[in-house]
């Protein structure tokens, strides 16, 4: 008997909001692949967007911060679910 693999979190979020979680045999099945791209871009554009706050900062108007303040809250939602998600998933995977 097959014991069940731990469900994955995946980077994004179903309509209603809610987490949504693979579970699956296949490491490298297509919904995989599309998740640890979708992962990749999430971490690319976090580092992006942490450069430029960094570069804007010191001279930036308060209607830009409020907008700069808003992208980091969400690349850090995104970073954060990416770690949850990999801190669920068997160390090889990671």
């Amino acid at each position: 008997m097959t014991t069940p693999r731990e469900p994955r979190l995946l980077p994004w979020s179903g309509s209603d909001g809610k987490p949504c979680y693979l579970v699956t045999d296949d490491d490298g099945g297509p919904v995989s692949r599309l998740a640890d791209t979708t992962e990749a871009t999430q971490l690319r554009m976090g580092v992006e967007l942490l450069a430029h706050a960094h570069d804007l900062l010191p001279r930036a108007p308060h209607g830009e911060l409020r907008y700069l303040a808003e992208c980091l809250t969400q690349a850090l939602a995104d970073a954060l679910r990416v770690a949850e998600s990999r801190g669920r998933r068997p160390s090889g995977l990671n």
